[in-house]
C-alpha cells in the first residue's frame, strides 16, 4: 500500500517538516544521532539533517525512503535509509540522541514492542518526540490518520504515559489544531503530542 501510496512524484505529505517537530528538534543534544520511525518520502529526516544531526530514517517503503534520499540530495545533506519493519525491528542500546514518531500508527501490539525499546535505546538525555492522530479525529472533517476499522492504531496520551519505561514526561497533550501536509494531512485535526527525556544514570 505505501510503495503504492508514495510512486506519484508529488510528496504525500509534502516537503516540509513537522509543525511539532519543527517547535521541539532543539531539544535533542545538538549534532546527535536521530531515528526517524516510519519515516516514508523523510520530510522530517532531512530537515533534521539539515539542523546538523546525524539521521536515520526507517520505513518499510522502499519507494518512499528513495524519495527521501533524492530530496536530501536536493537540499544538499545526507541521511541514512533502512527499509525495515518496526514490528521486529531492533532499535540497539545506548543508540541513539533522539527517536522521532510522526504520524507511526500501528496495530498495538507493535506499539507496545517499539514502546518497550525507546528507554534502553536513547542515550541517557536523548528524547522521545511524537506526534500522533487520537481517536477524536474520526469525529472531524479533517484528512488524515487511519481509519475506523483500525481504531487500535491511534494515539492516546495515556499510552505514552504508562507504557514508555525510564523516561520523564517533558510535554504530552491532546488536543485539535490545525494540520497542513500536503494532500494527505489536511484540516483542523485531532492529536495527542508528547516529548519524553530518558532519565540519566
Amino acid at each position: 500500500m505505501w510503495d503504492e501510496r508514495y510512486s506519484g512524484t508529488e510528496f504525500a505529505f509534502g516537503t516540509e517538516p513537522n509543525d511539532f517537530l519543527r517547535e521541539t528538534f532543539e531539544q535533542i543534544p545538538v549534532g546527535g544521532h536521530v531515528l526517524c520511525l516510519a519515516e516514508g518520502e523523510g520530510r522530517n529526516a532531512v530537515f533534521l539533517a539539515e539542523q546538523g544531526f546525524k539521521v536515520t530514517a526507517m520505513d518499510m517503503s522502499e519507494v518512499g525512503l528513495n524519495k527521501a534520499n533524492k530530496l536530501a540530495k536536493d537540499r544538499g545533506v545526507a541521511i541514512t535509509t533502512q527499509v525495515a519493519d518496526l514490528a521486529d525491528y531492533k532499535f540497539g542500546q545506548d543508540k541513539w540522541d533522539a527517536i522521532v514518531s510522526i504520524w507511526a500508527h500501528v496495530p498495538k501490539t507493535v506499539r507496545q514492542y517499539v514502546h518497550a525499546q525507546v528507554g534502553t535505546a536513547l542515550k541517557p538525555e536523548g528524547v522521545f518526540i511524537v506526534e500522533a492522530y487520537t481517536e477524536r479525529q474520526l469525529e472531524t472533517e479533517a484528512v488524515g490518520g487511519p481509519p475506523a476499522s483500525q481504531r487500535e492504531r491511534f494515539g492516546a496520551l495515556q499510552n505514552f504515559q504508562h507504557e514508555l519505561v525510564g523516561l520523564n514526561e517533558v510535554f504530552g497533550v491532546e488536543k485539535l489544531r490545525m494540520v497542513s501536509e500536503g494532500k494527505r494531512h489536511q484540516g483542523l485535526s485531532a492529536v495527542v503530542q508528547f516529548v519524553g527525556k530518558k532519565v540519566s544514570n
